[in-house]
C-alpha cells in the first residue's frame, strides 16, 4: 500500500556563515520525500563581499518569502538565525537550528563581549580545523566535499546591530545539536531555554544525512515541526 504523504507547505531553508546554499542538497529530497517542498536562499555576507552585512542578507530572506505562494516555514541555520530574525516577519513559522538568537540592538559579536578577531578585519576566513568544528560526526567523503565549498564570511554581517526579531511574533521552533563544539554555550542556552529539542550531530550535520539513521533522525524531526513545541511572545519572555 502506497504510503500517503501530508503536504507540508514550503520550507526555506538559510545557511550559516561561510557555507552556502549547497549545504542543503543532501538533505532537500529527505524533506521532499516527507512533504515539504523546499527551496534555499544564498546569503551575499557569505559570497566574498566585505560589504554584505545583515541588512543585505535579510533582504535575501525576504525575496525568498515573498517568491513562495502559500504558507512558509522557514529554517535557518547558525547565522542564518540573524537574517532570519530580522527579515523573515511575513513567515508562518521559524526554526532555529543551532542559530543565534539576537535581541533588536544586539550583533553577534556583543553578547560575547566583542570580536575575536583583530579590529579592520573585512572577511572572516573559513575557521580551522573545520573538519573537526562543523562536519565532526559527518562522513569523509562528504566532509570533504562540503569543507571544499566554504567560503571566507563578512565580519560586518557579525558586526552589524539587528534591528527586529521575528521570532518574537512568529510562532518559533528551535533545535541544538548534541555533539555541537562550534555553537557559543551562550546562544545555546538561549535555545535551551525556549525549550529547545535535541538533534544528533555536529554543528554542520546535515551534510550527513548520507548516513541512513542520522538521516531520519535530521529529516523527521524538521518534518514534524507543526506538531512539535514552539515559543511565542508570551513564552520567550
Amino acid at each position: 500500500m502506497k504510503e500517503i504523504v501530508m503536504d507540508r507547505g514550503n520550507l526555506l531553508l538559510v545557511h550559516g556563515a561561510w557555507h552556502g546554499s549547497w549545504c542543503w542538497d543532501l538533505l532537500v529530497p529527505e524533506l521532499a520525500a516527507r512533504g515539504w517542498t523546499p527551496s534555499v536562499v544564498g546569503l551575499p555576507s557569505a559570497s566574498g563581499s566585505p560589504s554584505a552585512g545583515v541588512r543585505e542578507d535579510a533582504e535575501a530572506v525576504r525575496e525568498a518569502i515573498d517568491a513562495l505562494d502559500g504558507p512558509v516555514t522557514v529554517l535557518a541555520h547558525s547565522y542564518g538565525g540573524v537574517p532570519v530574525g530580522e527579515g523573515a516577519e511575513a513567515a508562518d513559522r521559524l526554526i532555529y537550528l543551532a542559530a543565534h538568537l539576537l535581541e533588536p540592538g544586539e550583533s553577534v559579536v556583543s553578547p560575547l563581549g566583542g570580536a575575536w578577531y583583530e579590529p579592520g578585519t573585512k572577511l572572516l576566513d573559513v575557521p580551522e580545523p573545520a573538519r573537526d568544528l562543523l562536519f565532526a560526526d559527518v562522513p569523509d567523503e562528504h566532509a570533504a566535499w562540503a569543507v571544499e565549498r566554504l567560503r571566507p564570511q563578512s565580519a560586518w554581517s557579525f558586526e552589524e546591530p539587528v534591528t527586529a526579531a521575528a521570532w518574537q511574533s512568529v510562532p518559533t521552533t528551535s533545535i541544538v545539536c548534541a555533539e555541537d563544539v562550534a555553537f557559543p554555550s551562550l546562544f545555546a542556552d538561549r535555545l535551551r531555554a525556549r525549550g529547545a529539542l535535541e538533534l544528533p550531530g555536529s554543528h554542520s550535520p546535515f551534510p550527513g544525512t548520507a548516513r541512513s539513521a542520522r538521516r531520519a533522525d535530521h529529516s523527521r524531526m524538521i518534518a514534524n515541526v507543526t506538531s512539535i513545541s514552539t515559543f511565542t511572545p508570551s513564552s520567550a519572555m
